[in-house]
């Protein structure tokens, strides 16, 4: 099964992504939503079953992904407690 990960920041797709040998789990860094989108189509015309997002998107950003793809593909995202905001406010911003 292909699947990726995709992870949002000061990111280019061109430069930050990796995989693991055979490339069939992939790495790939973002730097907003319309580029995720772009990177979702691609990836699904790679035929990867499952995209998993990381917290940054949040439920919004991980709407458009699925937007981007025509909800062809799954799309999860990750998530904390939100008893734990302070610490990831002081970790991210």
């Amino acid at each position: 099964m292909k699947y990726a990960f995709l992870i949002m920041g000061e990111f280019s797709p061109q430069q930050d992504h990796a995989a693991f040998p055979g490339g069939d789990i992939q790495m790939i860094g973002v730097s907003n939503l319309e580029e995720a989108g772009n990177v979702a189509k691609k990836l699904l015309e790679q035929d990867v079953a499952c995209i998993e997002l990381c917290g940054a998107f949040e439920e919004s950003g991980a709407r458009a992904v699925i937007e981007a793809t025509k909800g062809k593909i799954p799309v999860g995202f990750v998530t904390h407690f939100p008893e734990q905001d302070s610490l990831f406010q002081a970790v991210f911003g």
